[in-house]
């Protein structure tokens, strides 16, 4: 009888193996949860182990690299201090134009072109330099200086036996008061602190601007117009005017006042609306500033 008791069917004893399964897989499974999770946290210590030893080993190796130089130190030096000086483009070396303010590859353009039988003729001719501004052509103007009777075979001469001018001749006594319009070189050098040079960027700048309508114009040269003005007198009468309806690109270019764009400008106004009657009719166009219209308006005309 107890063997009918025990006595199970086929399905039933496979029942009773997979619930005995499920029941030790139900103990088993926190044990087994626990190990990974152990063997899972070693793996991970190491390999956080081998990253620091990796690391530690590349910074020994920037430690011990020497460093690069960089450019830093090039960057931060000192610019070269620019000295405005007479000089002749014809005859000027690189370190001279170097000193001007000049770029070094714009030195070498220079002195290409006169290696090539290129000839400075009038200060003008020095606003062709490719790369020039219109900034640094004003700003070297005054200071350019060209011998007539340049020859290329002294150029060497030039460079090697500076000329030694001296002053001889007798100054002005305090109160003289001469006209800064039609003063000759010899009467400006006899102005106390007036030389050669500066009597020359003087007339040279006279004659571009058409005459000084204000005095304090010498300091477009770079002249302390207060040690001047007790010396000088103008007269506006003297001035030359461009007549903005009839002059040319190149008439109104040569003005110190009037560049390249504000030129441009004024023949296309002349072009599409007519003759002007005022520098009001060019207040709308951006190129001119209220400071430039100002600047120009003693040396324009109409008519």
């Amino acid at each position: 009888m107890w063997k009918d008791f025990l006595y199970y069917t086929k399905t039933e004893r496979q029942g009773i193996i997979v619930l005995v399964v499920l029941i030790l897989g139900v103990y088993a499974a926190p044990k087994l949860f626990s190990f990974f999770s152990r063997v899972e946290d070693t793996g991970c210590a190491e390999n956080e182990k081998f990253d620091k030893e990796y690391n530690d080993f590349i910074s020994s190796l920037r430690e011990t690299q020497p460093r690069p130089k960089s450019d830093h130190s090039f960057q931060s030096s000192p610019q070269r201090e620019i000295k405005l000086a007479m000089f002749d483009p014809n005859t000027a070396d690189s370190a001279t134009f170097l000193s001007l303010g000049l770029p070094s590859w714009m030195a070498r353009n220079i002195l290409r072109y006169r290696n090539k039988q290129g000839k400075f003729r009038h200060p003008e001719d020095f606003r062709k330099i490719y790369g020039l501004t219109e900034e640094q052509y004003r700003t070297l103007y005054p200071y350019i200086q060209i011998r007539k009777d340049f020859n290329s075979k002294d150029t060497v001469r030039l460079l090697t036996i500076p000329s030694i001018q001296r002053d001889t001749l007798m100054k002005y006594s305090p109160g003289t008061i001469i006209s800064l319009n039609s003063a000759d070189t010899t009467e400006l050098k006899k102005i106390p602190g007036i030389g050669s040079s500066i009597a020359r960027m003087i007339v040279n700048y006279r004659e571009r601007l058409g005459g000084f309508s204000r005095i304090e114009q010498l300091q477009e040269i770079h002249l302390k117009v207060d040690k001047l003005r007790p010396w000088f007198s103008i007269d506006t009468h003297q001035t030359r005017r461009i007549n903005l309806n009839k002059a040319g690109m190149e008439r109104m270019m040569h003005h110190p006042y009037i560049n390249y764009y504000q030129a441009k400008a004024i023949i296309e106004y002349r072009k599409k609306k007519g003759p002007l009657k005022s520098l009001k009719q060019l207040s709308l166009y951006e190129e001119f500033t209220p400071t430039d219209l100002e600047r120009i308006e003693p040396y324009i005309c109409y008519n």
